[in-house]
């Protein structure tokens, strides 16, 4: 591909002014199955993954959520697969995704069916169609379609799409529609609780970006926690679970709380006999998981394939980026390629549907400068390391919360915490593990600072010298990552 610049400025002026465009009507409506693959975004990919001091690497030396080497094209949050895309001129061809092994289905001596979906498709996660408590009756419809216990082999929307899903995820706990939809249940139903008063979604709600709006999490008895509740949505990307990594898997962190005295102060005995003795819930069991049935481990196996349901949707910024690599492009290039042109309209027009700032675009460019360097622990698809980092934060309280050496006993994790996804964090304050700092400029000032001094800050946090502009720039740009959340329907529960 020819890397010259536009020989006619009126290319220039184009792009600059479709990207920065506000209130333009969305692109045409193209035929199902015709649209190509998504260019492969630019900004996330060209960091290289290192490791310093005070960072460890998962068990696997790899930094779970890391783009990959040659990524896979973007896909479209639909369930058809779509085709890819031709490669502009002298480029070659972008590999499709690296297949995922087809998981073994629960029960014992079933059939493995498979079907394709894209994660963010609201079928998986709208719930058995129809209105009030699920009836006995609705619920058997349900489980008589073989397609709702199809192993699904999941592809992960534009921007996410250039994740890598950890292979033994998947392996381990399939996903199928039936799974999903208990899963789905069981995370809005208090009935695990021990009052009927906290479910997960007293947490993690839809509402608040499967967050929660107060500083720390509120549990049975109006009691808190220590600690802000993290989000709970694009965890498909992540294996070890809690600020301090003290679960090793979504399933570990969907029951803890269950028995937790002050989240939902409940045992997994009785929660797990409450469900037994719900008609509709042994039914649901029963079918997906085979002789197993109603188990504390079935009902984290099925809480976790909700929550892997759950993934942000493209942003802005995922937009803004599939347009980048046409800069690389001479006039020549489009007038010799009727198609590489048509191409690009179309992802200028979605871009301009979806627009950044000018202040987004700068945040940008800082976000990802060698100066600034967010990007250091904020990589990947999911602008996420999954490792652990000490910001300073409480570390000047007598007694601070130490995260991760808890768990490891290692002097050098003395308050670090796992870093969070910059993906949709405009909607889930207050911030830090111990929601302190109440909106993304209080964050920006904080890193701006060079954190707070103690013996473990991590190397990384340094003062930044912002101006004022910059600032508001960054938290432009963070803003800019926001992406839609599948439709989940909040009720719909077993009578």
């Amino acid at each position: 591909m020819s890397r010259i610049a536009f020989p006619l400025v009126a290319w220039s002026l184009v792009l600059v002014a479709g990207l920065s465009g506000c209130g333009e009507p969305p692109a045409p409506k193209r035929t199902a199955g015709t649209e190509p693959a998504p260019a492969v975004a630019q900004s996330v990919s060209t960091r290289n993954m290192e490791v310093d001091e005070d960072e460890k690497l998962p068990a696997d030396d790899q930094a779970v959520g890391e783009q990959k080497t040659k990524p896979a094209a973007d896909a479209e949050p639909a369930v058809t697969t779509t085709t890819s895309e031709p490669a502009p001129k002298s480029e070659p061809a972008e590999p499709q995704p690296t297949p995922q092994p087809t998981p073994q289905p629960e029960s014992k001596g079933a059939e493995v069916n498979t079907a394709k979906v894209v994660l963010g498709s609201p079928e998986l996660t709208a719930g058995i169609p129809g209105d009030g408590p699920l009836t006995v009756a609705q619920v058997e419809a349900w489980l008589a379609d073989p397609k709702n216990h199809e192993i699904l082999s999941v592809e992960l929307p534009l921007g996410l799409s250039l994740g890598v899903i950890p292979a033994d995820v998947l392996a381990a706990n399939p996903m199928t529609r039936a799974k999903i939809e208990l899963g789905r249940q069981l995370y809005f139903d208090t009935r695990l609780s021990s009052k009927n008063t906290v479910s997960c979604a007293s947490c993690h709600h839809p509402d608040h970006g499967y967050a929660k709006e107060t500083q720390f999490g509120v549990g049975v008895d109006g009691q808190m926690g220590g600690r802000n509740s993290p989000v709970s949505y694009n965890r498909i990307l992540s294996r070890a679970q809690f600020w301090d990594g003290r679960a090793p898997s979504l399933e570990a962190q969907a029951v803890g709380p269950i028995a937790n005295p002050i989240e939902m102060g409940n045992t997994h005995e009785k929660a797990v006999a409450s469900l037994a003795a719900i008609p509709g819930y042994k039914l649901q069991f029963d079918k997906i998981f085979g002789d197993g049935g109603t188990t504390i481990d079935n009902v984290g196996k099925a809480i976790a394939a909700f929550e892997r349901a759950i993934v942000t949707g493209p942003s802005p910024y995922d937009y803004f980026e599939r347009v980048v690599p046409f800069l690389k492009l001479s006039e020549e290039d489009f007038a010799d390629d009727a198609e590489l042109k048509a191409e690009y309209e179309a992802k200028l027009a979605a871009s301009k549907a979806h627009p950044m700032s000018d202040s987004a675009i700068r945040g940008k460019d800082l976000f990802f400068s060698e100066r600034i360097n967010c990007a250091h622990c904020h990589v990947g698809a999911n602008f996420a390391d999954e490792l652990y980092h000490n910001l300073g934060i409480g570390m000047d309280k007598a007694e601070p919360d130490l995260g991760r050496f808890n768990v490891t006993k290692d002097e050098k994790d003395k308050g670090s915490f796992k870093t969070p996804t910059t993906r949709n964090v405009a909607l889930t304050p207050p911030y830090m593990h111990d929601g302190s700092l109440k909106t993304l400029l209080e964050v920006v000032e904080h890193y701006n600072k060079g954190g707070t001094p103690n013996p473990t800050l991590s190397p990384k946090v340094k003062k930044l010298d912002l101006t004022e502009q910059e600032k508001l720039d960054l938290v432009a740009f963070m803003e800019a990552c926001t992406g839609a959340f599948p439709v989940v329907n909040q009720g719909r529960l077993p009578e």
